[in-house]
């Protein structure tokens, strides 16, 4: 096998050539996002809705509903489970004079399974791309170095990593390009998930599940018919109206799930002005987990018309999203308690998909700025 990373090996002699190289110690270092990507993306998209409390669902009135598995040996719409990885390398900093820029190295991708009548889980098609990124306004090469990776293929891509669009920028704030790069390479990502779901060769009634928030806007998916999402980690800033006697009850997230039994949703709520509904639904009994938000998904479900949601589809899916917990990755990742399978074998496809850290480093090696030559 080739070394994978050999498209980008024309970049980075240019960048050696035209400016001097600090490489990163032990050749690449992968940067990491504190705290977690997908609580602070299910922030941003929310927007505005820091107090969701209008009900949207009909005819539901009673904040908890109980909850009936539904397995697909019954029903069976839930088929296509959507997500996606990205993975961040340091590289090093390229100094141009008295200007620099940090470079840097993205293995992105997504992955979407498939489940058949019998049980049986299958990629049903997947997108793996290799990205480099740096600042281009900080340094005079910055298009060449795009033009040499566009040159490489399309399983290769190029990012300005201080590129404003629209969720960088309010994810990780501020002017170092070292700190936007990993969300950068997130939202690189939502992009091509976004290319995987326009493209799937859906049937009337199957289902597509998601693993995230929808969006603040849901605009670039907004012609697509018959998906929901769902986050493992979730904003914990809202507020909530529970329906009940002398107008309600208003609770934060950690009282509306406290009181959220297992096998059971809340009722829906509405967010971006009713164009979505959302709700939580416990997977998990409490008695066996450490805190009382383990074990709960949220459900972001698409309403167009702002109309009430039907509560029997509510019920539905998240019957069906319940009967998704087994079989648990427990002790295989963090965020266990939370998975649903399907996508976590998703997320494994992807990640199954990327090259192996060793194999980056030893791929990803500076040329020799001393005879221009790549060092292997």
């Amino acid at each position: 096998m080739g070394n994978p990373f050999a498209g980008l090996r024309p970049a980075l002699e240019y960048i050696a050539q035209e400016a001097k190289v600090l490489p990163a110690t032990g050749q690449a270092m992968e940067d990491l996002m504190r705290p977690d990507h997908a609580e602070i993306i299910d922030r941003l998209r929310s927007g505005d809705d820091k107090a969701l409390d209008v009900l949207l669902e009909a005819p539901n009135r009673k904040p908890y509903v109980e909850l009936r598995e539904i397995h697909r040996t019954e029903r069976h719409p839930l088929r296509y489970f959507l997500d996606g990885s990205a993975t961040t390398f340091f590289l090093g900093d390229a100094v141009e004079g008295s200007r620099r820029t940090p470079i840097h190295a993205a293995q992105v991708g997504a992955a979407a399974v498939f489940r058949e009548d019998n049980g049986r889980v299958k990629v049903a098609k997947s997108i793996h791309r290799i990205v480099l990124m740096l600042d281009k306004k900080a340094v005079s090469f910055g298009d060449q170095v795009e033009e040499l990776v566009a040159k490489a293929g399309p399983r290769f891509g190029f990012h300005d990593a201080m590129e404003k669009d629209g969720e960088t920028e309010l994810s990780s704030p501020g002017k170092e390009p070292r700190s936007r790069a990993a969300h950068k390479a997130h939202h690189i990502m939502a992009g091509e998930e976004e290319k995987i779901g326009r493209e799937l060769p859906r049937e009337e009634g199957q289902w597509l599940v998601l693993d995230g928030s929808l969006g603040k806007d849901l605009h670039s998916w907004r012609d697509v018919r018959g998906f929901l999402g769902v986050t493992k980690s979730f904003s914990r800033e809202p507020l909530f109206k529970l329906p009940g006697a002398r107008g309600g009850q208003t609770v934060n997230l950690y009282g509306l799930l406290s009181g959220l039994p297992f096998s059971a949703r809340t009722c829906a709520f509405s967010a971006r002005s009713g164009k979505v509904a959302v709700w939580y639904a416990r997977l998990r009994e409490q008695k066996q987990l450490d805190y009382p938000l383990m074990g709960v998904v949220k459900v972001e479900f698409p309403n167009p018309t702002g109309e009430a949601v039907p509560s029997d589809l509510i019920d539905e899916i998240s019957g069906a999203l319940v009967a998704e917990r087994q079989v648990s990755p427990h002790g295989k990742d963090i965020r266990w308690h939370a998975h649903v399978y399907a996508i976590y074998l998703a997320e494994q496809a992807v990640k199954n998909g990327f090259v192996s850290h060793e194999a980056l480093k030893a791929g990803l090696k500076w040329p020799s700025q001393a005879s221009g030559a790549m060092i292997r």
